[in-house]
């Protein structure tokens, strides 16, 4: 899900923010559908990873475009600092809280996976890790494993890479940078699908779904959207049907979210992710560009609002939330679990959100220049030491297949 997603600083650059009450709504509408489908009560909420990453690729491009206007060029450097100051706090908080708890208490099966995925957690890799492990994102009655929904907050972290180093460098080839980026977009989108098509497998789809390889065309076509030809073209086409348009397209998605499924609905893995992908995109899209119709109105209901201000530390905590409290909690009803699911995930992502994620990224003055740099540092090697500080049970030997 990311995710995830989970952008606010549109207009940096320029010294001035840009509010989107309604893309504020549509992070609280995807956190929603991806807690729904963990908790088992929306076959289709997973797509709502697909708006997440639609709303990211949107966002980050907007604000990458923004500073090549207002300066001629990228600072990389500023960039990575501000995804740095975003997303890593909120994460390193899970990963050590979460990792001490399973290992104070968790099953040992669960102990070995969870030292054994932090690392590649850490380093933004746990979607390929998980793939190389065979591990089906799917099955969710297998091993539990409290950071395999990291795997989309790891495509993410992969496309902040690459993504504006080649818009910096489009950008040098003089102007109409918007025109290059749209084509750009385009033909990685198209390649990225036919990889999708290419490699899906009707056994288990988990390579194509988590790989970001065959994910990259959802943050694409977010980005797509936020060139200026293409924003030209959509309020061209558009017009003053906007919030008729707005209308279809929720409708589409919403009815996407309660029919599919990830392992019946083959047809998500031959184009249909992508044609989700494209819609996502032109929502995202159009609820910025139009926020006065009944759609942006709707979205921009205050509750909805404040779900998506803490949607990224909400998608951080629900999944170890729902894992550890399974078994503790197998006695309640569906609906009681649900809830209280919810309400700790709500509670430590609100908690995340107002003493960590808010102060570091917008007040603290440490985590900027070469002081950040040290406390960067810093961090990822107290992480580390934590991998190889906390010793893994000894794996247990199935004595019945010894002759």
């Amino acid at each position: 899900m990311t995710r995830v997603q989970a952008i606010n600083d549109v207009g940096a650059t320029s010294g001035r923010r840009t509010h989107l009450p309604a893309v504020d709504g549509l992070r609280g509408v995807s956190i929603l559908g991806v807690l729904l489908f963990h908790t088992g009560h929306l076959s289709g909420g997973f797509l709502g990873v697909d708006l997440f990453f639609a709303l990211s690729g949107y966002l980050i491009t907007d604000l990458l475009l923004r500073e090549v206007e207002a300066t001629g060029t990228v600072s990389l450097v500023a960039f990575w600092g501000r995804r740095i100051r975003r997303l890593l706090p909120a994460l390193a908080i899970v990963l050590a809280g979460v990792t001490l708890v399973v290992w104070a208490v968790g099953a040992p099966d669960m102990v070995r996976t969870t030292l054994a995925d932090g690392p590649w957690v850490q380093l933004n890799l746990v979607n390929w890790h998980l793939l190389a492990e065979s591990a089906s994102y799917w099955d969710r009655f297998g091993a539990d494993r409290v950071f395999e929904h990291l795997w989309s907050i790891a495509v993410e972290e992969q496309f902040y890479l690459v993504w504006p180093v080649l818009v910096a460098v489009l950008a040098r080839s003089g102007p109409r940078v918007g025109h290059r980026v749209a084509v750009v977009a385009v033909l990685a989108s198209v390649g990225s699908l036919g990889l999708m098509i290419a490699l899906a497998d009707p056994a288990d789809s988990t390579r194509v779904y988590t790989g970001t390889d065959t994910r990259a065309f959802s943050l694409l076509l977010g980005a797509l959207v936020a060139t200026r030809p293409v924003r030209d073209a959509l309020a061209r086409l558009v017009g003053r049907s906007a919030g008729t348009v707005l209308a279809l397209l929720v409708v589409g998605i919403g009815t996407a979210w309660f029919l599919v499924d990830g392992v019946d609905s083959w047809w998500l893995f031959t184009g249909g992710l992508f044609a989700h992908s494209l819609a996502a995109a032109l929502l995202v899209r159009l609820c910025a560009h139009t926020p006065g119709t009944l759609v942006g109105t709707v979205l921009s209901w205050r509750p909805l609002r404040w779900l998506g201000l803490i949607s990224y530390s909400l998608y951080l905590w629900h999944w170890p939330v729902i894992v550890l409290l399974r078994p503790l909690l197998a006695g309640l009803g569906e609906v009681l679990w649900t809830l209280l699911v919810c309400a700790v995930s709500i509670g430590l992502a609100a908690l995340s959100t107002y003493l960590v994620e808010n102060p570091i990224r917008f007040r603290a003055g440490w985590a900027r220049g070469r002081s950040g740099l040290v406390a960067f540092a810093a961090l990822m090697v107290g992480l580390a030491v934590l991998w190889l500080a906390l010793p893994a049970p000894a794996p247990t030997i199935d004595l019945s297949t010894l002759d």
